[in-house]
C-alpha cells in the first residue's frame, strides 16, 4: 500500500483551504491512487499543525519553533539514557547523552524560537545534578561533595541534611552554586543553547 509524503499547504482563508484540501485529496486518491492518512490530514490554522517535528508561531511573521511533541520525545529519550546508565559516573552519562543532543539540535537548527533551548539546557543540568546528589547517598558524603565544590562548611552541612528529595536539591541554590553551567561545560556536556547559536551563525 502506498502513501503520499507529508506536506502542508498554507492559504489565506479557511474556505480556500477546505477547497484546496478536497481538490488535492481527490487528485491523490483518484488520479494517483494514493491513500491519505485521515488521522494526520486536516484543515487547521498553521499554528495548530506540526510538520516534521516543527511548528509555526506568530501572526504578522511566522517563525519556526520546535513542536511540543518533539520536545516531549527528547525528554523521554534523555530519561531512557539515564535509566540505561544507572550506577555509572556522570561523565559516562554525559558521553552517552551527547550524540543524542548534537543530533537533535542539528535537526532543529532552523527553529527561531530560542527559549526552548534554554529550558532544555536547564532541565538537563538539573537531571544531572540530581544524579550527583543520589550518588552521594549519605549526608556526610553530600556535605563533603559540596565543600569540595567550594561551599563553606556551615552551608554544606545545612544543605546536606535538609531532608529534601533529589529533584528539589538538584534545583536548589546550593547545587547550582556547586555545579554551575561551567562545571558541565568542563565535563563536555553539549549545551543546546551554545550549539544552536553556533549552527545558526554558520547558516
Amino acid at each position: 500500500m502506498r502513501y503520499a509524503d507529508d506536506s502542508n499547504v498554507y492559504l489565506a482563508s479557511r474556505t480556500a483551504a477546505e477547497h484546496a484540501f478536497e481538490t488535492i485529496r481527490n487528485y491523490l486518491e483518484s488520479e494517483l491512487k494514493l491513500q491519505i492518512n485521515p488521522d494526520k490530514s486536516a484543515v487547521a490554522r498553521a499554528s495548530e499543525r506540526d510538520f516534521l517535528g516543527y511548528g509555526l508561531i506568530g501572526r504578522e511573521r511566522a517563525r519556526l519553533k520546535v513542536a511540543a511533541a518533539s520536545i516531549q520525545r527528547l525528554r523521554r529519550r534523555v530519561k531512557d539514557v539515564l535509566r540505561q546508565h544507572r550506577g555509572v559516573s556522570v561523565a559516562a552519562v554525559i558521553e552517552a547523552l551527547n550524540p543524542l543532543l548534537r543530533g537533535w539540535t542539528n535537526y532543529f537548527r532552523w527553529a527561531e524560537v530560542k527559549n526552548v533551548w534554554q529550558e532544555l539546557d536547564g532541565w538537563l543540568r538539573r537531571k544531572l545534578r540530581g544524579r550527583l546528589w543520589r550518588q552521594s547517598k549519605r549526608p556526610l558524603a553530600r556535605a563533603r561533595l559540596l565543600m569540595k565544590r567550594g561551599l563553606i562548611e556551615e552551608r554544606a552541612w545545612r544543605s546536606a541534611t535538609n531532608g529534601r528529595g533529589a529533584w528539589w536539591n538538584a534545583g536548589s541554590s546550593h547545587m547550582n552554586a556547586a555545579f554551575p553551567k561551567a562545571f558541565f561545560d568542563h565535563m563536555g556536556l553539549v549545551s543546546l543553547v551554545d550549539t544552536h547559536r553556533r549552527l545558526q551563525s554558520q547558516s
